[in-house]
């Protein structure tokens, strides 16, 4: 293969921290849409606006999106582990760009939910999921840093996303608003993939913080990596914790989605503006990326489980503010409150498969977990916007999150203990050629 040549300065350092900067910056790049859709339902549903449309078939179409990530979430993972991620990587870029295109051209609601809700998952499930397992096997040493770090690059998108697509749909309407960031973004991603390397075996290196007389792992590629992750996910499916993760994720995910979709709604039902909904929804992810950067630190050194129940918590209990919330500070306050618990909710995922599946190739696993989330994400979406339209308010929608959030709590108290991975001993079920180290 004919690797690019990197500047000299780039060198001395470990490839693991130019890995993780390439995450991120595509991380950040592929996620313009997706973490606007609370700013897309307000603007969508406004009478007055260029659409009108009802928040049921704007709702369908997150909650399409959110499904059909998690059902690609599987074959991302599995695509990633068996071709290699940067195979993965580009596909998605191209996905990304074209459908970016597709969706600035919509004008009825059929498009919307296919180019929006199918199309869009399927590029986007290959940012969610081969990209954060790259990522974990660069690093022995640092990587709840790593991953804390690429976890707030998704905060950080939130932050700056959804007034940056409050502007473009105000000043430059629906086409651009997509096209913009779709074209710009898309050829961004290409450009870095250039610098992407699917493992460090690949460039002759020991994982970051890797014992130096551990022999380097050969790479892993074509029908050997078939083999290898065929067999471990046939044993990782026989343990409790596979199950109960793809569970906690949906948990998780289903109660805070009806939040990230429909807050910004919630605050302009009280006469504020859509422009102070974007600010609260703004301030609710930048406090997010605090603790996604935190929440993996601490779940790498001290284990999982206790910083994700904590979280789950922290993020069902501040729901009680938006009950009689009526004043831009309320929402502000329930911002900074919810944003806590919300941002380390989902960010120890990766840490926690290591720590139970250690080395493996767990790229198929997180996309089993991430098929959790995506249907999580649907439900509480779609369930929101039914609910608000039945019943002409979000109080019954509210009470949903809640009671999920706290059911994801419950289940992650009876996972096992993370001292100790689940199958230490699972490369003895493969032949001795296929097994990790030369």
């Amino acid at each position: 293969m004919k690797f690019v040549r990197l500047p000299g300065h780039v060198k001395s350092i470990h490839y693991a921290w130019v890995m993780l900067a390439i995450a991120i910056a595509m991380r950040l790049v592929s996620s313009v849409e997706r973490t606007a859709s609370g700013v897309l339902v307000a603007y969508m549903v406004d009478p007055a606006g260029e659409f009108g449309w009802s928040r049921s078939v704007v709702g369908l179409a997150l909650s399409l999106q959110w499904i059909c990530s998690g059902i690609f979430g599987p074959p991302a993972g599995w695509l990633g582990d068996r071709y290699g991620l940067r195979l993965a990587m580009a596909v998605g870029a191209l996905l990304f760009l074209a459908t970016s295109v597709l969706i600035g051209l919509v004008t009825a609601p059929w498009q919307f939910i296919l180019y929006f809700g199918i199309c869009m998952s399927a590029a986007l499930a290959v940012f969610q999921v081969p990209l954060i397992t790259a990522v974990t096997m660069w690093f022995h040493k640092h990587l709840g840093v790593a991953m804390g770090l690429l976890q707030s690059a998704q905060g950080l998108a939130n932050l700056l996303f959804a007034p940056l697509m409050v502007v473009l749909l105000t000043q430059f309407g629906w086409r651009w608003a997509f096209w913009g960031p779709g074209i710009v973004g898309g050829l961004l991603l290409l450009g870095l993939i250039r610098y992407f390397r699917n493992e460090p075996a690949e460039v002759g290196l020991r994982p970051l913080g890797a014992d130096p007389k551990t022999p380097i792992r050969s790479v892993q590629k074509g029908p050997l990596a078939r083999v290898r992750t065929t067999v471990f996910l046939r044993q990782a499916r026989r343990t409790f914790a596979f199950w109960n993760l793809i569970g906690i994720h949906y948990w998780g995910c289903a109660g805070h989605a009806i939040i990230i979709v429909y807050l910004a709604d919630i605050v302009r039902s009280q006469g504020l503006s859509l422009a102070t909904g974007a600010l609260v929804v703004s301030t609710m992810f930048g406090v997010s990326s605090f603790t996604r950067f935190a929440v993996p630190i601490l779940a790498d050194r001290v284990g999982s489980r206790s910083a994700m129940a904590l979280c789950f918590c922290l993020q069902g209990l501040p729901i009680a503010l938006l009950f009689w919330a009526h004043e831009a500070w309320h929402f502000y306050l329930f911002a900074v409150l919810f944003g806590i618990g919300f941002g380390g909710e989902m960010s120890a995922f990766p840490i926690i498969n290591r720590q139970y599946y250690g080395d493996a190739p767990i790229g198929t696993v997180y996309g089993w977990q991430m098929l959790g989330a995506g249907i999580g994400m649907a439900s509480g979406s779609f369930l929101g916007g039914v609910l608000r339209d039945l019943t002409g308010a979000y109080t019954l929608a509210l009470g949903c999150s809640f009671v999920l959030s706290m059911m994801g709590t419950l289940s992650i108290l009876v996972l096992p203990s993370t001292a100790h991975h689940q199958i230490p001993e699972w490369e003895k079920a493969l032949p001795s050629e296929v097994r990790a180290t030369t």
